[in-house]
Order: C-alpha cells, then structure tokens, then sequence
C-alpha cells in the first residue's frame, strides 16, 4: 500500500471526546503560533489539516522549551530531554494525558508517519543547545554543516508533511528536503539581525571568510548594511532560490487535494524571499515580512485551487 493510499481511506485510529478536544487544542496552538505556515494549513482538508497541526503544535513545544532563555543550556537540554522521554512512552501506547502527544500519536498512525522523523524533528532544536556555553557565539563552519542543521529543523518537516499530503513517487522525498532547505535558508536570512543579537550567526563562516565578513561586525553592529554584507546575503539568497525549484517540482507529485496547501506555502516563502532580495538585502534597519493582506490574498487563491480540484478534478490539479 502505497502512502497516498493509506492517506486516502481517511479512518481515525481513534475517536473519542478526547481525541477530538487534543486536535481542537494543537489547531488553537497553530492558529496562534504559525504565522506562515497557518494559511497553508487553512487550504487542507478537515483530517489532513488536524495532523498539520498536531506536528506543528508539537514542533512549537520542543522550540519552546529549546529557546526559553530564563534556563541555562544545560538545564534546556535536559528538560528536553525528559519531555521526549514522556512522547516515547505515549507512542508507544503509555498513557498520555497531554493532548499534543495524544493528537501526534493518532496522526502518525493515520498518515504512517516514521516516528523516528519526529525524533529527528527534536533533534534539530537541541542542535542550538550544543554549545557549552551562550557566551560563545553559535557558528557552522561550512554550509554542509549548516545544510545538516537545516535538513534537522526544516528539511524533516517536509518529509513529515508530504506523509500528510499524500504522495507514491519516491522522488517526493529528495524533492521535500530540499524544499525545506530553501525555506530554512529564507528563515535565516529574514532573521539575521535577530539571530545576532542571540548571539548565533547561521551563516557559514566559510562564506563570511570570502566575503571579508566578520561575526563581530554582525553581533556588534556599528554601521548600517556595508557592500561586503549584502554580497554575503545575495550568496545565500540565491542559494535559497535553487532550491525553491525543488518545491515546484514537488507540487505536482502530492496528492491533488494537498497541492493548494503546498502551493500557498511556498508562495508566502518566496514571496518573503523575494521581499528581502527587493530591500538590496537589508535586514539590519528593518525585518522582512510579507503583510497579512498579502498573506490572504495567497490563501484566497489557494482556496479557489482546492474548490476547482473538488468540482473538477484532474482538470485543475495541477
């Protein structure tokens, strides 16, 4: 049985009030958390968009326990390391009464998703955590390392998601990967400013190094954007735009009904992508975003997608 047959018979492994009061609270945590990604989800289907929301709530929960500065590292780490512990014995089949691990536990049966993806999905998040101390800047030394931890927090969600979406075509999965790199890749650039003043810097020092960039100048900032740095973030902007490709060429290998979810995606990304290439590249005076308005109107067009899908089929899935 291929995975967008199993998709398709759409029977919960379970039903309960529960069940359904766990999915209601990961949509509640979605709708407020996932900026972005939320208008994607609003253009699947009911069961596809619960389990949607059931990894991204449990996503957001590993991020936030990774990213609450009010601990040391150390302490983060092993917080972490005890909420993963209390997933594994909910998946499999402990008792839970945390409503997130009830809703990932139900969508990972429903749409066969790998568990061992989720534990890599936690992995990306304690990648942050790896350094012994927060007075050293966070750096990764080439963009290999840098593609390894984009792969953990980025490229892994799309592999979780296209199980979601629904595909049979072994190429989705490369193709997913690579998405996400470009995703993550945007995320870096619109958060370079940001990230600095956490004192981490994903930018590969290797292409710091060729383009006469220093890490000190991006944590202590004494001057506006110089020439040498919106070389650096051109570099990686066009690093992110060969891999916006991969996403076209994933759009047509998930299931139809999924495809407008996806498209509205890598639409708002691009967009943003595309928002910082207009800024020359400035993400120091003010943070990219694509506004709200813009945001509905990406949605609107996704909808009108998966109604001509519904009333007409193949005609309109592409």
């Amino acid at each position: 049985m291929t995975t967008a047959q199993a998709n398709r018979q759409g029977e919960p492994v379970a039903t309960s009030t529960n069940l359904d009061e766990a999915y209601a609270l990961c949509r509640a945590i979605a709708k407020r958390e996932a900026k972005n990604f939320y208008y994607s989800f609003v253009a699947l289907p009911p069961a596809r968009r619960n389990a949607i929301c059931a990894i991204y709530a449990f996503m957001r929960k590993a991020d936030d326990l990774s990213d609450d500065e009010s601990f040391s590292r150390e302490e983060r780490r092993i917080q972490l390391g005890q909420w993963l512990k209390l997933w594994h014995v909910a998946r499999s089949g402990g008792r839970t009464d945390d409503p997130v691990f009830m809703a990932v536990r139900d969508a990972s049966a429903r749409f066969q998703i790998p568990f061992s993806l989720l534990d890599e999905l936690v992995a990306g998040t304690t990648m942050d955590l790896d350094a012994a101390s927060s007075d050293t800047p966070d750096t990764y030394a080439t963009f290999a390392d840098l593609y390894r931890y984009c792969y953990l927090v980025a490229s892994v969600v799309g592999l979780v998601c296209i199980r979601i979406f629904g595909y049979s075509d072994p190429r989705a999965e490369k193709l997913a990967e690579e998405t996400g790199i470009a995703f993550q890749l945007t995320n870096i650039l619109r958060d370079v400013a940001e990230d600095a003043e956490r004192n981490r810097i994903y930018l590969p020092l290797e292409d710091l190094a060729r383009h006469g960039v220093t890490v000190d100048q991006l944590i202590h900032r004494k001057s506006t954007i110089t020439a040498e740095e919106r070389a650096l973030l051109r570099e990686i902007a066009d690093r992110a735009e060969s891999y916006y490709r991969s996403a076209q060429e994933l759009l047509p290998l998930i299931d139809a009904e999924s495809r407008p979810a996806l498209w509205v995606l890598v639409s708002i990304y691009h967009q943003l992508l595309k928002r910082i290439e207009k800024a020359d590249y400035d993400v120091f005076s003010k943070r990219a975003s694509v506004p709200t308005v813009h945001k509905i109107g990406i949605l609107t067009a996704g909808m009108f997608r998966m109604g001509a899908i519904r009333l007409f089929g193949p005609l309109f899935s592409k």
